[in-house]
């Protein structure tokens, strides 16, 4: 495991640009999981992501020679705003090799702190070749995202944290990507509070890790594909593996439905922006991934917020349909004068707000004289909605449910 004079000393070496965010009690989510919830929220960190933690220290803990070439990292996002911030604190140059399906937002944030970026490959893994390779033919100090003492020592300054705001803590939930955010509080929690469990959270769409622990051997995977790129990582590190083995009680999985679920309801609910990997312990608690009792206390990690706002805007849109309070679908109508109004009066009579219209009377699907309308509603519910259904069908219009 990581030492904990390492994580203390990284604590106060990066104290200076970590915000202060302490536990914040939930009771909303308390309540309906059945335990006592707690937030660390890094998604309020000034890169958005716990990742500042661990790479500032690393660069901070850097000699004149090994930062003289300037640095490269391979990230998802986070950990590419955190090493440019830290190369640009430092005044070195900075490197990003990141995946080509990078959300721009975290493209645009990471260059606007002024990295070059460069997008390679199909996933972390591939780009995280490329950057090996760069390093190499450059002289630059590659900074790894989760397979360094000195970052993990970072990330587990978070554990030192919570410990000092809810010592009663018993239980904590951390997201695993490639596993150097539970690798340092699973080390922190070890060495001061044995009896914790601490149990990591992975998506589904990426096993690699949780088939290890499993398994108690490292297990390969093809691919990966999951809402929560920030935890989309293939292959496992064996250091970390090692490390997660020793100081990790279970993983447990959520797939992306479930994940969306929980953006969708720390949105609401906490009105906090959280990106599918922070996402994902809030996912296991709100589907029963893990036995609670009344008295546990719990603290789980938010790891970061930099979502694309195109992602968020269909999980809300996905969400609200789902949870009954929007309703879409597609009718076809005669194509005259006064048809249009008998539909929307239909609406009308039954409460329905209409938000989104479109009227297709040119397309080539179309029979001559007919046209396609498509209405998104607001909706009150699943009573609501069967009431509109109920109203369609009794005025004899023929439609289809748009999911």
């Amino acid at each position: 495991m990581v030492d904990l004079k390492k994580i203390q000393e990284a604590r106060c070496r990066i104290q200076s640009v970590i915000e202060s965010n302490p536990l914040s009690f939930a009771p909303k989510l308390s309540q309906e999981v059945g335990a006592q919830i707690y937030l660390k929220k890094e998604n309020l960190q000034r890169t958005g992501a716990f990742k500042i933690r661990g790479a500032f220290n690393k660069i901070a803990n850097m000699n004149e020679e090994e930062r003289k070439n300037g640095v490269i990292a391979s990230s998802a996002g986070n950990h590419a705003q955190g090493v440019a911030y830290a190369a640009s604190y430092f005044n070195i140059p900075s490197i990003i090799i990141m995946p080509e399906a990078t959300p721009l937002l975290k493209v645009i944030a990471t260059k606007k702190l002024g990295a070059e970026v460069i997008l390679a490959g199909d996933n972390y893994d591939e780009a995280y070749a490329h950057a090996l390779k760069l390093a190499q033919e450059q002289k630059l100090h590659f900074i790894h995202p989760f397979a360094d003492d000195e970052v993990m020592a970072g990330q587990g300054s978070i554990a030192l944290e919570m410990i000092e705001e809810e010592p009663q803590i018993n239980l904590v939930l951390v997201p695993i990507g490639g596993g150097g955010l539970i690798g340092g509080i699973a080390s922190a929690y070890r060495a001061l509070k044995p009896d914790v469990r601490v149990i990591g959270v992975t998506a589904k769409g990426a096993p690699a890790m949780r088939e290890s622990f499993k398994a108690r051997s490292i297990q390969k995977v093809d691919s990966v594909r999951t809402i929560a790129d920030g935890i989309a990582v293939r292959d496992v590190n064996e250091k970390n593996y090692r490390y997660i083995c020793e100081g990790v009680s279970d993983i447990v999985a959520v797939d992306d439905e479930e994940i969306a679920s929980g953006i969708l309801y720390l949105l609401e609910n906490q009105k906090l922006v959280v990106e599918g990997a922070g996402a994902s312990v809030v996912a296991a608690l709100l589907h029963k991934k893990i036995d609670l009792k009344l008295t546990d206390k719990v603290g789980i990690v938010l790891s970061g917020g930099n979502i694309d706002v195109t992602m968020l805007n269909l999980i809300i849109e996905k969400g609200l349909i789902k949870s009954d309070r929007k309703m879409k679908f597609k009718v076809i109508l005669i194509d005259k004068p006064g048809s249009l109004q008998k539909l929307t009066d239909t609406l009308t009579q039954v409460g329905a707000n209409i938000v989104q219209i479109d009227y297709d009377r040119v397309s080539t699907s179309l029979d001559y004289g007919d046209a396609s309308v498509t209405l998104a509603l607001e909706t009150k519910g699943k009573d609501h909605k069967e009431e509109i259904r109920f109203k369609l069908l009794e005025r004899g219009y023929k439609f289809n449910e748009v999911i």
